[in-house]
């Protein structure tokens, strides 16, 4: 009695009558049931959703000649074969709203792999409704490929629907934590070289000889610079390293004898500006997150909806009735 009060209520009702017109969603209704699409959902929901909400467009029909000859066919098959895109590969962002369940970030991945898609960030979280993740997926390449490759990952099933991103107006962030060096640029360029050069340790090990912590740590961390001179480098770099995070909206989390590690959060271009600018102090270390990615709400002044009220209010004279 629950179901069938559900299934006859508002709005299930209107759904589950749409459904009845589509051969898919009815099998689906009638195995699943709509009670199951509005409650606990689970990897079929998406392709249940997607089955009443997606109507396809009628396939065109053409009748095949009778016969074929051989001239004909090759002829037909080289008029028929497109020809290669000229059109240059650019960077895509794809939004891929999915069921948080195991196997569904191979799956994604596995598609374009196939496809030969070099993936240049992929971001999966989980959003503000259970059971419910989104993928924000960074490629290159051309148009049509994309959106075949779009079409292909959407008829997934625990994948609910995937947003080209592309040409919409967008809200980008990327988020780095650089360790970088604050005793200058001479040191670091020394320290690589020693470190190239270093052979004492393997020889002492080599011949048994086990050397000590101190004698592994300065022979690790080589240093020619006086005291005061190291400690006046080290200042006026890591001030100026904090300034070029403060520029960039970032600050200096920690700070160390010989680095600081910086955090900035900022659209991908300013993150390769910033990581250009530091570059020469001595990056040692960075890790460097996926691009997140949220469209832009629209902004309308106080006019524009007056104007479009008016607009409604306008009556057409060819919808009147005839007197």
């Amino acid at each position: 009695m629950a179901s069938r009060s559900l299934l006859t209520s508002s709005p299930w009702r209107g759904i589950s009558m749409r459904a009845q017109s589509f051969p898919l969603a009815r099998q689906l209704t009638a195995s699943f049931g709509v009670r199951h699409i509005a409650g606990k959902s689970s990897s079929t929901s998406a392709i249940a959703y997607k089955a009443i909400r997606r109507r396809h467009a009628p396939l065109p029909t053409s009748d095949a000649p009778s016969a074929w000859s051989a001239q004909a066919a090759v002829s037909n098959i080289l008029y028929e074969t497109p020809t290669p895109s000229s059109a240059p590969p650019k960077r895509h962002i794809l939004n891929c709203l999915v069921q948080n369940e195991p196997g569904v970030l191979s799956r994604v991945s596995g598609i374009l792999a196939a496809r030969g898609f070099n993936i240049d960030s992929l971001v999966v979280c989980s959003t503000e409704v259970h059971d419910l993740s989104r993928m924000t997926i960074v490629l290159t390449g051309q148009d049509g490929v994309v959106e075949q490759a779009r079409r292909q990952l959407e008829d997934l099933v625990p994948v609910w629907a995937v947003l080209d991103y592309t040409s919409a107006a967008l809200v980008q962030r990327e988020l780095i934590l650089a360790k970088v060096n604050i005793l200058g640029p001479e040191y670091f360029e020394e320290l690589l070289t020693h470190h190239r050069e270093m052979t004492a340790a393997d020889n002492a090990i080599e011949n048994g000889e086990q050397p000590s912590l101190e004698e592994v740590a300065d022979d690790f961390h080589p240093s020619k610079l006086v005291a005061s001179e190291a400690l006046r480098h080290k200042h006026e770099h890591l001030k100026s390293i904090t300034y070029f995070a403060h520029q960039f909206g970032g600050k200096v989390l920690d700070i160390s004898t010989t680095s600081c590690i910086v955090e900035v959060s900022a659209k991908p271009s300013r993150i390769d500006s910033f990581l250009k600018l530091i570059a020469p102090f001595g990056i040692l270390e960075s890790a460097r997150t996926g691009l997140m990615a949220l469209p832009r709400s629209p902004l309308y002044g106080p006019d524009e909806g007056e104007q479009a009220k008016e607009a409604d209010d306008v009556v057409d004279a060819s919808q009147l009735p005839p007197g």
